[in-house]
């Protein structure tokens, strides 16, 4: 009888301790992998090499195609694109206003998650409808005013060229060689000029004209998708912590704790980076704008708000924009006075020069921390792969490359027990060969 009481003692405890190690979770691979398994590794990695070859072969023969699919999924996938841009654009607005509304709310109801969704959801439609205003506001402003621009240049522009012509012909030049150098100079120009003008810009006012009419259909698709992105924005901006954490989630999930948190310092910097480049630039190119309308207009220039979209726009792309924006409208300001256009000099110098000295450091301060050599290697390489996009964004891509070779390279010397910063490595200190540093005041 005592036997088979022990028995069923036993029996109670194996089964208690089953059910226990099953409710804990069991780890894969906690006794290591076995023979047969390592065979069958080595043969599965030969086997995806070689897949992995083959593969890369077809795609190289396909590259075209496979560009076409690419470019296909982009445009499918633009009302989401824009979804991102636009909720990445109106994030500080969201948060300022979130921020601010937070306190107010909470204090009166008492329950944080109910507060909390309250000060977003006004954040967010604060933000889009200001951002609406803005956009309506500018419409309605510029549009009409730049059509006007537009054709009264396309009807005075053949009377004004024609007029500066006359005006260099009736200038007397000596009978020097350099004088007559000089006329002929002036009469070619002016002829190649006119010839370039009727037989190319013409043609191509006519062709965009025509591309303008026939892509209606295109504006109205773009709008519509823009349309779906501003809802796509909406769902971003209530989720962004959840999206944030399973962004998070997956990074640690498919990489070592080390490099998933690098990853994700320079996701941090990236955003850091292109936040204040861009957003910054936006504002002060809208500050340029602003202020170009108010002094060509105290100046009594013609083409105002043609030119001041223009210096405002082509202001975005960093170092070049100014001279961009500000060499075709001289010379559109000249042909209507030639004084004007001088005037005009002026005060674009005046301009940029309180943008680079005070207005720009002020909104932007070291938000790359690019030198001017490298600011203008990105926007001549962004530029030459990816038009004017590439010349806006190339300046902050190339910032967050930057400071990944420079956080590599640093920490490679600082594990070698060597000074990170540049100045340390002038001509006269060196290095050993057993790596002992020697700087030059010291040696």
């Amino acid at each position: 009888m005592e036997k088979k009481t022990e028995e069923i003692q036993r029996d109670k405890e194996v089964k208690i301790g089953a059910e226990a190690y099953y409710v804990k979770r069991p780890q894969f691979g906690a006794k290591g992998t076995s023979k047969l398994r390592q065979h069958f590794n080595r043969g599965m990695t030969m086997f995806l090499v070689a897949l992995a070859c083959v593969i890369s072969y077809f795609v190289i023969l396909r590259l075209e195609e496979i560009a076409k699919i690419f470019w296909t999924i982009v445009d499918v996938a633009k009302p989401i694109i824009y979804g991102f841009v636009i909720a990445y654009l109106l994030n500080p607005m969201v948060k300022r206003v979130e921020n601010y509304l937070y306190p107010l709310i909470e204090e009166r109801m008492n329950h944080n998650i109910k507060a909390k969704n309250i000060a977003r959801g006004v954040g967010i439609t604060v933000s889009l409808m200001l951002a609406l205003l803005v956009i309506l506001a500018l419409c309605n402003m510029v549009i009409p005013e730049l059509y006007n621009s537009i054709k009264d240049m396309v009807l005075k522009l053949p009377s004004q060229i024609n007029e500066a012509s006359s005006r260099l012909e009736d200038i007397v030049f000596d009978k020097s060689t350099v004088g007559v150098f000089l006329q002929k100079v002036i009469n070619e120009g002016m002829s190649m000029f006119q010839t370039w003008l009727r037989s190319e810009m013409i043609p191509q006012t006519n062709a965009l004209m025509t591309s303008v009419t026939i892509g209606v259909f295109n504006v109205i698709q773009a709008v519509f998708h823009i349309l779906i992105g501003i809802m796509v924005s909406v769902y971003i901006l209530f989720s962004r912590e959840k999206f944030s954490a399973q962004t998070k989630k997956v990074i640690y999930a498919v990489m070592k704790p080390e490099r998933a948190n690098m990853t994700l310092h320079i996701a941090r910097k990236s955003n850091q980076i292109f936040g204040g480049f861009i957003i910054g630039k936006i504002i002060d190119s809208a500050i340029i704008g602003v202020l170009c309308f108010l002094g060509m207009t105290i100046l009594d220039m013609p083409y105002v708000v043609l030119v001041s979209v223009v210096v405002g726009v082509t202001n975005v792309i960093p170092f070049f924009g100014p001279y961009i924006g500000a060499i075709p409208s001289t010379i559109l300001i000249m042909l209507d006075s030639p004084i004007k256009g001088l005037y005009f000099i002026l005060f674009i110098l005046f301009l940029q020069q309180l943008d680079g000295n005070v207005i720009g450091p002020k909104i932007l301060g070291d938000s790359t921390g690019l030198s001017s050599f490298w600011v203008i290697f990105s926007i001549i390489l962004g530029g030459g792969l990816f038009g004017f996009v590439g010349m806006v964004l190339g300046v902050p891509t190339f910032a967050v490359i930057y400071y990944i070779v420079r956080t590599w390279i640093n920490q490679k010397l600082e594990h070698k027990k060597l000074p990170v910063q540049s100045e340390k490595y002038d001509k006269n200190s060196y290095v050993t060969d057993e790596g002992v540093y020697i700087d030059s005041e010291e040696k």
